[in-house]
């Protein structure tokens, strides 16, 4: 099977660990992002598929890279977020870059935990069309819609930059002024944007930063959003040593066509590459 473009491999030590985290309870609206890990592993399965990045990465050459399968999301959050926390640290102790398909974004926070506990200064590049800055949803603290704010208030990051954001609530701009959050909205948004990092970098994606015209398999749709071109080309554009990363909310549920899966599967490779291309001794950074 040409999985991922032929790009993984089996091997006891390795570059990039890929999991899966099928776990959606904390979604605020609809269920479905639990089976996004295993839609954006078929979406890069075939013989269409090779392993060459446009920056003209081979993932097959340049790094070794696994897949750790899915993550056990039996019992409670904190059980649940515990697992997800010790999982990510095991790949960071062997020096490797842990990129996390999930699932809904609560999985964010214990991921940043884990990569807090790794780098002492972290930076997080955010796509999506919310915020997440919310103080609680519902009541729950640790939904899908606040994980950035338990990062913030817990000091585990040191810049927070988000972009495609365009469902933002006075809660959400107070929050971000208060931390000093660079938000980019997508009013503001523009082609020539260039992010440059001085800390190791952390991206967090969500898919419905994308426009619902090239990611309709989302739970919350968003007109006005990025093209998968332009998510692209910041990616592309980004100067940073990339220490990890997360897909996140693909609902295939809403979208038959497979293609909201494809678009994360593209991201998914193309930073990768991107690791490939910067993939330097992580343990510098770190002290």
């Amino acid at each position: 099977m040409n999985y991922f473009g032929g790009a993984l491999k089996k091997s006891e030590t390795y570059d990039v660990a890929i999991l899966g985290v099928p776990y959606d309870e904390k979604s605020s609206f609809l269920r479905g992002p639990a089976k996004g890990p295993q839609a954006i592993r078929e979406a890069w399965t075939g013989e269409e598929h090779s392993a060459w990045t446009e920056l003209g990465v081979d993932l097959g050459n340049a790094l070794t890279m696994v897949d750790l399968g899915d993550l056990d999301v039996s019992g409670q959050f904190s059980q649940i977020s515990g697992r997800i926390e010790s999982t990510v640290r095991s790949v960071l102790e062997k020096e490797a870059v842990p990129i996390v398909l999930g699932g809904d974004h609560s999985i964010s926070y214990p991921i940043v935990k884990a990569m807090a506990g790794k780098f002492r200064s972290l930076d997080i590049l955010h796509f999506d069309a919310h915020p997440d800055l919310y103080e609680e949803l519902y009541g729950d603290p640790y939904s899908h819609a606040c994980p950035f704010t338990r990062i913030l208030e817990e000091g585990l990051v040191k810049n927070l930059v988000q972009v495609g954001i365009r469902a933002s609530v006075g809660e959400h701009w107070e929050r971000a002024k208060a931390h000093q959050v660079r938000m980019i909205e997508m009013k503001d948004f523009s082609d020539e944007l260039e992010l440059v990092f001085d800390n190791p970098l952390y991206v967090s994606f969500d898919i419905d930063a994308l426009d619902p015209a090239f990611a309709p398999g989302v739970s919350h749709r968003v007109p006005g959003g990025l093209s998968s071109r332009q998510a692209l080309g910041v990616l592309h554009a980004l100067k940073a040593e990339i220490a990890g990363m997360d897909m996140v909310e693909v609902n295939p549920d809403r979208d038959p066509s497979g293609i909201t899966a494809s678009a994360a599967a593209k991201i998914v490779m193309e930073m990768a590459g991107k690791i490939g291309l910067g993939r330097q001794p992580m343990s510098k950074s770190s002290e």
